[in-house]
């Protein structure tokens, strides 16, 4: 075959085409369960962050210490066992199959419930996890990320000083959800408030937004005696 002629020109082309997307699938399929795995582990790394727990080495071997179960809440708020594959996207889980899933913790002998928060900021997507106490009322610690907020502005909901801010504050107000973020320096309640970032009034009001939207899901959980 004459290899200056625009067929053997064309027929090379297609041949390397061929070849690099069959090289492209191959190796995205051989990453796709170790992609798996990481996005899971980092999952498990942001729970534990919101339980104070942070810089272990074996992550993987300190949620399964600390977590005693993954629950979903029922319509009237009782918990059942979740069965199934771990999930790492507890917004697309809820819209899709209505589960709204709570980790059962234990530190030091006493029980803690963490509940997965989902939502929007100025940029792109929010989430986080809340650590609730046994009184299923007081905030034993958080944890939020975000997408792309502002460095410096309300990139900060992953900073220590505003996730700090949450421990000890209430959950509840009667039936209502009350914890949320207020602008910065215009806190009136206390008992259920904190400042939002100063500069990132947006983001602050979608962390607001997201606390209360998410975690009105869990209501009749909260207020249960049992």
């Amino acid at each position: 075959m004459n290899t200056n002629s625009n067929s053997y020109t064309i027929i090379y082309a297609s041949v390397m085409v061929v070849i690099v997307a069959f090289l492209l699938a191959f190796v995205n399929s051989s990453l796709r369960d170790l992609q798996g795995k990481n996005v899971e582990l980092d999952t498990k790394k942001q729970i534990l962050s919101s339980l104070g727990i942070k810089g272990v080495q074996d992550a993987e071997a300190e949620f399964a210490k600390v977590v005693k179960s993954d629950m979903v809440v029922a319509e009237d708020g009782t918990l059942t066992p979740y069965e199934g594959a771990f999930v790492t996207s507890y917004e697309k889980d809820f819209k899709e199959n209505g589960r709204a899933h709570i980790f059962v913790c234990e530190i030091e002998g006493q029980t803690k419930y963490v509940i997965p928060v989902y939502g929007a900021g100025l940029w792109g997507a929010i989430w986080g996890y809340v650590a609730l106490n046994s009184d299923k009322d007081t905030v034993y610690g958080t944890y939020f990320s975000h997408a792309s907020e502002t460095p410096g502005l309300g990139a900060e909901i992953a900073g220590d000083h505003f996730q700090s801010e949450f421990k000890d504050k209430h959950v509840m107000d009667g039936e209502a959800v009350a914890l949320g973020v207020v602008k910065n320096g215009k806190v009136e309640n206390p008992e259920f408030q904190v400042d939002g970032i100063s500069g990132g009034t947006i983001t602050s009001v979608g962390v607001d937004a997201m606390l209360k939207g998410c975690m009105t899901h869990y209501a009749k959980f909260l207020t249960s005696k049992e």
